[in-house]
């Protein structure tokens, strides 16, 4: 299959020649200004759904990835400490942000829970929208 260089909103990308309806990548680079990833860890499984249930109820999160069994090891209270946690991947909005942050605070069994929000450079239009469309 032949390739082309096109050029979409300044960037650079590749595209077949030929398409077919469902091979046919997003080639449009998207900024999701407004898209968040948030990172929160959790002591077990129970704790994690149940924050995150909340937080997808009050749309506060469009989605919550609950990923089990991950190792963390830190420094608390000046000593080396080791546990097993569960990792939260919280899809959330800029706009949302400060109320999502709240409210795992006060959700949390942690005295300080982990949270980190990320910005999403680029993704599938189609996702980025439904997180948007959900958060309303």
């Amino acid at each position: 299959m032949a390739t082309g260089l096109q050029e979409a909103d300044g960037f650079a990308v590749s595209k077949p020649q030929s398409w077919h309806k469902c091979s046919q990548p997003n080639t449009v680079l998207r900024v999701a200004e407004d898209t968040l990833v948030v990172f929160s860890t959790f002591p077990d499984l129970e704790t994690a759904r149940r924050i995150g249930q909340v937080l997808v109820e009050e749309k506060l999160a469009a989605c919550v990835n609950l990923i089990p069994q991950i190792e963390s090891i830190y420094r608390w209270e000046d000593k080396l400490e080791s546990s097993s946690e569960v990792l939260g991947l919280i899809k959330t909005t800029t706009w949302t942000y400060d109320q999502l942050e709240a409210r795992i605070r006060c959700l949390h069994p942690y005295e300080v829970p982990e949270v980190i929000a990320l910005r999403v450079q680029s993704g599938l239009p189609a996702y980025l929208n439904w997180i948007e469309q959900t958060m309303q």
